[in-house]
């Protein structure tokens, strides 16, 4: 299939859903399943998009919107729009060193790339590709020593914050991995299906596969023994889950990170507060793309509850369904400082790497023109509740 055509079509991919058609037909199916997959029977993922299409924006006309500016500021930083590029693991078997295609189409886009712990391109890779800072993701590990070491080696690339994924206690089950083996445990009939499903995509063998080598977790190498196993990389990152992490731990935290930390994963209220008391200097409000607990909030219907608590203690992020720039638009009137954008790029990377993500971003920026202009509003930093319809100001 040609690099501009989707969906059958002959089209160019104009939306998130065109650039989730080509990662699908471009992806072996288990790949594919991993990153466009959640937990438990999906529902929660699903709300995280249909949330957003329940809010309706209101729109005003007759005002001047012929300048609209786009750019904010999140944590000291200034971007160019209101978008992050969420931390997504495993994004380098997705296309050839993705990460590092991610970065730099963020940089040219003017906003930040967040790097995940279990990223196949290191820290230090995509430090020497890109020139703009970049973010690190990180959990806390039951091995903290080598927590320590990492944020000391994104401390050295020159990371201004640090997000710090809370959400993950323990791993939510997630059946489309389950039944594709991403575990093992395949029977001689699945296991044969899944070398059929390689063998059917030459273009990502030869892209990924072979060119793109290494294929291991970049950030981790040095904890674990065999550095060519991917099961072993997985074993490693599965056992140092921490479920005795509680609130005290952020100190620990801020005694070894000197910048921004920014806590991905809050979903109530009371855990706002809790972040706020404990110095966070930001958080994400995320349910993990649905990939934790199944049945939970959807972002966008968590989001005015904890704006409303803590949106003048610290910054308010959002993460989580977020396909386009009327999401965008909707997710800033509800307060959000920006957005988190994992699945989008994902996407977009997997189909047409970092022209993809280009691309991607550039078509959010135009529909974010559209949902200001038609709002009325020619700032960004100006939306607020009143763009919306049935929205409490």
């Amino acid at each position: 299939m040609n690099d501009n055509e989707t969906c059958g079509l002959g089209l160019a991919p104009a939306t998130a859903s065109d650039y989730r058609e080509l990662a699908r037909r471009r992806l072996p199916r288990h790949l594919f399943d991993y990153l466009d997959g959640a937990a438990y029977e999906e529902i929660t993922a699903q709300e995280n998009q249909q949330a957003f299409r329940r809010l309706r924006l209101r729109q005003r006309v007759m005002r001047d919107v012929s300048q609209l500016n786009f750019a904010t500021r999140v944590l000291g930083q200034n971007l160019a729009l209101p978008l992050v590029l969420a931390p997504l693991g495993l994004a380098g078997v997705m296309a050839r060193r993705a990460e590092v295609q991610a970065a730099r189409a963020a940089e040219g886009a003017g906003v930040p790339f967040c790097e995940s712990t279990v990223s196949i391109c290191s820290i230090e890779e995509v430090r020497a590709a890109t020139a703009a800072p970049f973010w690190y993701q990180l959990y806390v590990m039951r091995d903290r020593g080598y927590a320590r070491a990492l944020m000391a080696r994104a401390q050295a690339a020159g990371c201004p914050v640090l997000v710090l994924t809370v959400d993950l206690a323990v791993m939510g089950a997630r059946y489309r991995d389950i039944r594709n083996g991403m575990g093992g445990g395949l029977s001689l009939g699945g296991k044969m299906a899944k070398a059929w499903d390689l063998a059917s995509h030459p273009r990502w063998l030869l892209d990924v596969a072979i060119r793109g080598k290494p294929l291991m977790f970049g950030n981790l190498t040095m904890a674990v023994p065999d550095a060519h196993s991917l099961p072993a990389f997985k074993a490693w990152v599965d056992s140092q889950f921490d479920p005795r992490i509680t609130w005290a731990d952020l100190d620990w935290v801020r005694e070894n990170w000197p910048g921004k930390i920014l806590l991905k994963g809050i979903l109530d209220v009371d855990d706002a507060r809790l972040a706020a008391a404990a110095g966070a200097d930001g958080i994400v409000v995320s349910n993990h793309g649905g990939r934790q607990l199944d049945g939970v909030a959807a972002s966008a219907d968590a989001l005015p509850r904890i704006v409303d608590a803590v949106g003048d203690k610290l910054e308010v992020l959002l993460d989580g369904g977020v396909r386009s720039g009327l999401d965008v638009a909707k997710a800033l009137a509800l307060g959000a400082r920006a957005c988190m954008l994992g699945r989008a790029w994902g996407y977009a990377v997997a189909a047409r790497g970092e022209a993809g993500v280009a691309h991607m971003l550039s078509v959010m920026r135009s529909e974010m023109a559209v949902a200001l202009a038609l709002c009325g509003v020619s700032d960004v930093k100006a939306l607020d509740r009143s763009a919306l319809l049935d929205a409490s100001p």
